[in-house]
């Protein structure tokens, strides 16, 4: 068990966090949420100790080892990953490291022996032996195979690295484990691991994150950071929605109760104030009347951006049409023969584990690449725009927001365009705010608004939900979900796609497609009843010879 106890934190001035006492058991998972800013992150470097608090203190049941997933990228980088997984379990790590040292002594004395003795115990009761296959699993449950095992941390790509990263902290079954933001740049594969993963985990979890169907699948409890408060709600995300939504309209019903009330009392009292033989009775209505208190309601400090994409002209039956389309990056045939056709009521979402080829293939339809061989042609209705992963050259210039977002705009008035940016949270004096100092999510939104702007029918993303808030995300959701045309998208963030996409393409490890009008869920259904079908056939053709 962990527990925060009268903890305080004050930056400057303000009191980030404010007399919080909650405690997190065993066997429960609890998903911390919040608005942007409201300090998700930092209470959880305090449950770590990373972040010295104000006033009060975290207490760790005596005995109990705490894992965090680390967010420094390079700070392993001159270990082999398994190495680096291993050190998860720090004691574990340590005896390994002593045992070889002592075995490597050319001079071996009695006492080493005896010391070795000791630690070969110790290693053999935290389940030593299994250590590194145990680290495999993790490993390759996340998508990381065993070609890259042995490899330095150095040589691998970002993505990589982090689900080494995320193994670490899952690795030895610690006792109380606390993630920050797990899922970000993992695949949907990885994610549906990680998710079976927690369910089955039966010690403490403590998770931040933006993804609704994660937190939903994984949480016991949700802990809402709201105003310097941690209000603690037994169930998932959605029911602390539905939780939190029903308190506010209970809390309006008793005040319009109490409203009506007051009335009733004061029109009584004005009435029958100056009647002598009702003196007495408006005196105890006076009484009755300073007793009742409204109940303060104060709006959570969650701000949902508006997002409506409206087309200039309405969409054609033509939309896009892709012919054999080919690409290698790198020496490896990202896209092989690829083909289809764009219908313009598509809202088409391309998931699997093969980014490059996703990234690869909007490059391409936007016109930033060229493909090796094979067409592709845009409807004359159509226009497009785009959200690209990498932004960092859009806003590697002197502009301010206002000055970016003109420059994109059909209409060259600020007012015009600073209410785009207003529906984007970019209020006042934030406009005139350089774009090369934003941060990851504001960036985000900028380019929203662009899209937004732009008056195009047909929309490309390349995972636009990361670094994005919840309450973002959620916008978006709902605005592409509104969008009346065509849309092609790339997103990890699972009810992101089973809510929006009406088709589904998949790109495969040999550069091909599987294409499938359904919903994601049904995608994923029939995927896994595929699998299976497979493994029973392996299994029987292996038993008959």
């Amino acid at each position: 068990m962990i527990s925060v106890n009268n903890v305080t934190l004050r930056i400057g001035k303000k009191a980030l966090f404010e007399d919080v006492n909650i405690k997190f058991t065993e066997g429960n998972c609890y998903g911390v949420i919040g608005a942007n800013g409201a300090g998700k992150s930092t209470f959880l470097r305090i449950l770590s100790g990373d972040l010295e608090t104000t006033r009060g203190d975290i207490s760790i049941t005596p005995g109990q080892r705490l894992s965090v997933l680390e967010q420094d990228h390079f700070k392993y980088d001159e270990y082999p990953v398994m190495d680096t997984v291993i050190m998860g379990n720090a004691r574990l790590y340590q005896i390994m490291k002593e045992k070889d040292a002592i075995y490597a002594k050319e001079d071996f004395t009695d006492e080493d022996g005896i010391l070795a003795s000791e630690l070969e115990a110790e290693f053999a009761e935290m389940d030593g032996w299994e250590a590194e296959s145990n680290a495999a699993m993790v490993l390759n449950g996340l998508g990381i195979g065993t070609e890259f095992h042995e490899s330095l941390m150095k040589d691998l790509d970002g993505s990589l690295k982090v689900k080494v990263l995320l193994a670490k902290a899952l690795f030895g079954n610690p006792d109380i484990l606390l993630l920050d933001e797990p899922t970000n740049h993992l695949d949907l594969d990885a994610i549906a691991w990680l998710e079976d993963f927690l369910i089955d985990f039966e010690n403490t979890v403590i998770v931040v994150s933006h993804d609704r169907y994660f937190l939903n699948k994984v949480c016991t409890h949700t802990a809402d950071i709201d105003y310097g408060k941690i209000q603690l709600y037994a169930g998932n995300y959605d029911f602390w929605y539905e939780s939190s939504q029903l308190l506010v309209r209970q809390m309006k019903e008793a005040n319009k109760k109490k409203e009506e009330k007051i009335k009733e009392l004061q029109e009584f009292i004005s009435r029958f104030s100056a009647n002598a033989s009702k003196s007495k009775q408006a005196t105890s209505r006076k009484r009755a009347l300073e007793k009742i208190e409204l109940d303060e309601i104060k709006p959570s400090s969650r701000k949902y951006p508006y997002i409506d994409f409206r087309p200039d002209r309405e969409i054609g039956n033509e939309v896009l049409t892709v012919e054999h389309l080919s690409k290698t990056v790198n020496g490896e045939k990202v896209l092989d023969d690829i083909s289809f056709v764009v219908g313009h009521d598509d809202k088409i979402a391309f998931v699997g584990s093969q980014e490059l080829a996703k990234t690869t293939l909007f490059q391409i339809l936007m016109g930033e690449l060229e493909p090796d061989e094979g067409t592709y042609k845009w409807g004359v209705t159509t226009s497009q725009a785009y959200f690209p992963k990498d932004n960092t050259e859009e806003f590697s210039n002197e502009m301010t927001i206002a000055e970016w977002l003109t420059g994109y705009s059909p209409v060259k008035d600020v007012t015009y365009v600073r209410g785009f940016l207003g529906r984007m949270l970019f209020a006042g004096e934030d406009g005139v705010k350089k774009v090369k100092v934003l941060s990851g999510g504001e960036k985000v939104r900028c380019l929203l608004s662009k899209m937004m702007i732009s008056g195009a029918n047909c929309l490309v993303f390349d995972e636009p939900t990361n670094h994005l808030d919840m309450e973002s995300i959620t916008a978006l959701n709902n605005g592409l979900i509104k969008f009346p045309g065509v849309a092609l998208f790339s997103c990890h963030d699972h009810q992101f796609v089973q809510t929006t996409a009406n088709r589904i393409i998949e790109f495969l490890p040999d550069g091909h497609m599987i294409d499938k009008i359904t919903s994601y869920d049904e995608y994923l259904a029939n995927d896994e009843m595929a699998r299976k079908r497979t493994v029973f056939t392996a299994q029987k053709e292996e038993e008959e010879y």
